[in-house]
Order: C-alpha cells, then sequence, then structure tokens
C-alpha cells in the first residue's frame, strides 16, 4: 500500500472526484460513505458547503463543522478514498447514529489496506482537533469496516436496528 495523503476538496479536484463517485455508482452504491453529500449535490454546490463546514461561523444550520477530505494517493495522485470528521456529535444522527468520522475507499482500492490509513490519518486529524475519543460506526454485515476500527482501537458501544432494518454497531476510538 501507498503513502496517502488528505487533501481538502477544490474545483480543480472535480474530475478525479466525479470518476470516484461514477466508479461507486457503476458497482451498485449510491451513497459515497465519508463524502459529507457529495452523491447527492451538484460538484460545485458540495465544494462550496465543505468549505463553509470547516468554520464554525459559515456551517450550516442542523450540522456541525466538519472537515472533509479526498484521501490522495501520493505517488499517482488518484483519488482512494474520502473521510468526514466532525468535531462534535451535536445532532441526534451524529450523536446516536453516524459519528465523528465516517469514510469510505473506492471499489478498485478496496482489500488492499487504505481504509486503514484513511482512518488513521483521521484519527490523527481528531487528535489535533482535541478531541480525547471519537465514535464511529458500521453496519454489522460490513465487515472490512469493522475490522478497520477494531485495527485502530474500537470498543464496541452498543448496536441497533437502524431505520433501513440493518443492525449498526457503534465503536469509540480512545485517542
Amino acid at each position: 500500500m501507498e503513502q496517502l495523503l488528505l487533501v481538502r476538496p477544490s474545483l480543480s479536484l472535480e474530475e478525479a472526484a466525479l470518476d470516484y463517485k461514477a466508479e461507486h455508482l457503476a458497482h451498485g452504491e449510491a451513497i459515497l460513505h465519508g463524502s459529507a453529500l457529495m452523491d447527492t449535490l451538484p460538484y460545485l454546490e458540495w465544494v462550496r458547503r465543505t468549505q463553509e463546514n470547516a468554520h464554525p461561523d459559515t456551517v450550516h444550520w442542523g450540522w456541525v463543522e466538519a472537515d472533509t477530505f479526498f484521501a490522495v494517493r501520493q505517488s499517482d495522485g488518484r483519488l482512494i478514498g474520502m473521510v468526514d470528521i466532525r468535531h462534535r456529535l451535536e445532532t441526534p444522527f451524529l450523536a446516536q447514529v453516524a459519528g465523528h468520522i465516517g469514510c469510505g475507499v473506492r471499489p478498485s482500492e478496496r482489500r488492499k489496506g487504505y481504509a486503514c490509513a484513511i482512518l488513521a490519518l483521521a484519527l490523527d486529524h481528531a487528535r489535533a482537533l482535541g478531541l480525547d475519543r471519537v465514535m464511529l460506526s458500521c453496519y454489522q454485515d460490513n465487515e472490512g469496516s469493522r475490522r478497520t476500527i477494531l485495527k485502530q482501537g474500537g470498543v464496541k458501544g452498543r448496536e441497533f436496528a437502524y431505520e433501513d432494518g440493518k443492525t449498526v454497531e457503534l465503536y469509540w476510538v480512545q485517542l
């Protein structure tokens, strides 16, 4: 596995981002985990929103300050994954379901250790924000996400049935 860098979204990365999104869609995945809604918004609007959400005075109503990054492979600049790091759990959805960190890896780059590398970088960022522990979640049937969380020190908190009927597991990582 090669070195990754966390890079903030920008207009110059639109083509890479749309390619990333297209690969997920081609694999039947309509939700882009860790993307902070890139799957639902036009790219330019999404970039603006992630920039606004990174600052406490411009964060969108009903959300919390958050940092969204592309995980880019250093050797070739390929967009490998995404991560969204929320500074607080001040909404019911974050506090009860999603947690501090959401991340995803493009389908063609899975099972190569990138999810663990992305989560490690996200945990470093959370430490820099002053967080002492973070909550993460995954579907019970997502073995890859569960293993990734456990490798980074995750301790299972609870599980529950989500509104889609699937079981979600919540984990805590002490920083």
